[in-house]
């Protein structure tokens, strides 16, 4: 579960002081305190050892980087808000990011007010997840299909009887899915929907954490039969046991 705080305190490791400037003049007014780490020693340390609403981990940093220290994040505080800063230039340092288990990205140079509103999304998300953990899970909550059970008020997976290890985000997106089996959902709206925003040029923010969340709920994550892909359109959601492995979602 999500270890909860009362303020909302954001860590933001970035080496570059004018973006770490520019970041915390205009994130001021959405939090209760913003502490600022210069370089990956001290990011990987504020990191692991206090609670923080939501961390922002610029990618290359001196010392241990963005992605060492997501990983040290996600063993630790599955349900710990990422959103890495990523460059412009390299995709592949974007589907690193998302592998390694960010929540999101934003690429750099990135608008302040796209950056705000990500926040403000992220906030929201963890508002409603608190609620959710402080209501304990109304009694007719749960999503049961059998082999997978969801519980939406304790945050909760189990497929075949067996705890899933899912971070926040990911949570939200098999939540979301099953509550809406067998539509076809876009990219977009996923963003839209989930992420709380669709601005073009992320999609590969839902591919990555699809993928996550395939390796762990699929028995062959390389040909699923939960979350399916629907050529040229997008994803759906097949409950599992219902025998209905469609050709077009392996």
């Amino acid at each position: 579960m999500m270890a909860q705080t009362n303020k909302r305190r954001i860590l933001l490791v970035e080496d570059e002081k004018d973006i770490a400037d520019l970041v915390a003049l205009h994130l001021d007014d959405l939090c209760d305190e913003l502490v600022v780490a210069g370089d990956g020693y001290r990011g990987m340390q504020l990191a692991s050892s206090e609670l923080w609403a939501l961390v922002i981990l610029d990618l290359r940093l001196p010392g241990p980087d963005g992605l060492m220290i997501c990983r040290a994040i996600r063993r630790e505080r599955p349900y710990q808000p990422v959103l890495m800063l990523t460059s412009k230039s390299s995709e592949l340092d974007r589907v690193l990011g998302l592998e390694t288990g960010a929540d999101d990205y934003l690429t750099k140079p990135f608008s302040v007010l796209e950056l705000v509103a990500r926040v403000r999304a992220i906030f929201r998300r963890i508002e409603s997840m608190q609620n959710e953990s402080r209501g304990g899970g109304a009694p007719g909550s749960v999503i049961d299909f059998g082999r997978l059970s969801i519980d939406p008020g304790r945050r909760e997976v189990t497929l075949d009887s067996r705890a899933i290890d899912l971070t926040a985000r990911e949570f939200d997106l098999l939540d979301y899915f099953a509550r809406h089996p067998g539509r076809v959902f876009r990219r977009a709206e996923l963003l839209d929907k989930v992420w709380g925003y669709g601005h073009e040029g992320y999609e590969h923010t839902v591919n990555s954490h699809i993928n996550r969340l395939r390796a762990k709920i699929e028995v062959n994550p390389a040909k699923p039969e939960i979350i399916q892909t629907v050529w040229g359109v997008g994803y759906k959601f097949n409950p599992p046991g219902t025998g209905e492995a469609a050709a077009a979602g392996r």
